[in-house]
């Protein structure tokens, strides 16, 4: 063979590696598309089930985004709200909202007060989440496929989830606050320590039943510094069990240490579910992050300070109004921008803003991904 033909065989050898590698690799460069969105959790990320099915959230909730109240326990946006838009998806309706709801592009199983075990604030715990995820993607899947039989593509089947889309969408977490703050309130620090490893086998539990639904990709958030929470500094007011940045630091140890079992059984299923992509968001980190940084990104460094009801003397909660010996307590502040609570449990939309600035990008993320592009994590990263 001329060395005329041998570069020529050569330049084709190259030009089909790199044919390859394009195809190996190529969805890796963009992002995964994902249609829809199916969210469990508590009132962290609830965009109006626990409204719905129980109590209404009253104004001010609502009124820095949407003017009213929206179902969130929030002055606006949470952290999911910027998750759609970040994937350019819609803001998730409520699987229990029966008013102006479509379930085109996801659903949101989410409900104030859940836990991830039975017993807590809310009857609707983890359990009962996916329960309703499995009812919900069998009976959506019967009323389409009999919509399209007897071809009527108007508007009933508009809202309507798509069958193929269950296995390409984007399932995300954010649960297991209530479970440690319900274990505070009823039981020792020690006890709610002890009750950790229980509580992620129900959350693993769950994972592996989504998955057997045809789950494929995962978004879980551990949880954030309970400790850090202005409802928690206001009732631990022992000056020894404080931190630098003012925060009740035993709890917040239990916060870690429920963070820590949770990215260990992740890893766990990462080798037993094959087929998943498994993202583990650090929500403690960036959230103490933002407490520590608090001046510097325009917000008040007061960790106590909140803008909506009161605990100071008088527990009045957000949305509620009392006159006492002449004062009238409940008036939300004037500007929630500078808070980063915004009711004393619950995060500002500033806060969650800036929250979701720092973790979507995948900064926070193991593996390190963006949110557009968790269909790529792998099992061993």
């Amino acid at each position: 063979m001329n060395s005329l033909k041998l570069r020529r065989l050569w330049a084709l050898l190259i030009l089909g590696l790199v044919g390859r590698t394009v195809t190996l690799f190529g969805a890796a460069a963009g992002t995964c598309g994902f249609p829809a969105i199916y969210n469990f959790g508590d009132s962290n990320s609830d965009t109006g089930g626990i409204s719905a099915a129980l109590n209404a959230i009253q104004p001010p909730n609502g009124e820095t985004f949407f003017g009213h109240p929206s179902g969130r326990a929030c002055d606006g946006r949470l952290i999911i709200d910027f998750i759609a838009e970040k994937l350019k998806l819609p803001y998730l309706s409520a699987y229990l909202d029966s008013i102006g709801t479509s379930f085109r592009h996801g659903a949101n199983f989410a409900t104030g007060g859940s836990s991830i075990r039975p017993g807590g604030y809310s009857p609707f715990h983890l359990g009962i989440q996916v329960s309703q995820f499995i009812q919900f993607k069998s009976r959506t899947t019967d009323l389409f496929n009999r919509l399209r039989s007897h071809n009527r593509t108007a508007i009933p089947i508009k809202h309507i989830a798509r069958p193929q889309e269950f296995s390409k969408a984007l399932y995300t977490f954010d649960i297991g606050q209530n479970d440690l703050a319900y274990g505070y309130q009823h039981s020792s620090e020690e006890q709610v320590r002890a009750s950790i490893p229980d509580i992620l086998d129900t959350f693993c539990e769950a994972v592996q039943q989504l998955y057997k639904e045809g789950a494929r990709y995962f978004w879980v958030h551990n949880t954030g510094p309970i400790g850090c929470l202005p409802y928690s500094i206001l009732y631990n007011k022992s000056p020894e069990n404080r931190d630098s940045s003012g925060c009740v630091k035993s709890q917040n140890t239990v916060s870690r240490e429920f963070n820590r079992q949770l990215k260990s059984q992740l890893l766990k299923l990462r080798k037993k579910l094959p087929f998943a992509r498994i993202v583990h968001v650090d929500m403690y980190s960036v959230k103490y992050l933002l407490i520590t940084k608090a001046k510097s990104q325009g917000f008040v460094k007061n960790p106590v300070k909140f803008c909506c009801g009161s605990y100071y003397g008088y527990h009045i909660d957000c949305g509620k109004r009392e006159v006492v010996n002449g004062t009238v307590y409940g008036n939300p502040c004037e500007d929630p921008s500078r808070q980063i609570s915004w009711d004393g449990i619950h995060y500002s939309e500033a806060a969650n803003s800036w929250i979701a600035n720092h973790i979507l990008d995948g900064s926070f993320s193991d593996p390190p991904l963006p949110v557009d592009k968790a269909c790529q994590a792998l099992r061993d990263a």
